[in-house]
């Protein structure tokens, strides 16, 4: 997160919508230093130079995201997440049905301004 941008406009940081996550069995080394992102905690939904104390590195590390969407507020585009993966494609190589299936399962979960005004795809 700390360095994913929206392909098509730039905009960062995305915006992160959790549906589901694991925890994995990992810990931080002596050789990594805290703050891990440089620019943006994902986990405290904050730049880290406005952080008025350190991260928790350790508790974010250990969370794996399943299921989610990445937004970006700018040009109104999203991105699922889907087993894991971040599927950030431009919009000529994303497949309308798909994104459509991803959004009608998930659309308690999906902010309504994704739902309605959401691009490329949109619930009608």
């Amino acid at each position: 997160m700390d360095l994913l941008a929206c392909p098509m406009c730039k905009h960062f940081p995305l915006k992160l919508f959790v549906f589901s996550e694991k925890e994995i069995d990992r810990k931080l080394s002596q050789e990594d230093k805290k703050p891990l992102c440089e620019l943006y905690c994902a986990y405290k939904s904050a730049f880290i130079k406005d952080l008025n104390s350190l991260p928790p590195c350790e508790e974010c590390i250990r969370n794996e995201i399943v299921e989610g969407v990445l937004y970006c507020e700018s040009c109104n585009r999203w991105y699922p997440i889907i087993d894991e993966i971040p599927r950030m494609l431009p919009d000529k190589l994303r497949k309308e049905e798909e994104d459509i299936k991803f959004l009608e399962k998930h659309k308690d979960k999906i902010p309504k301004t994704i739902l309605s005004n959401g691009v490329p795809f949109r619930l009608k």
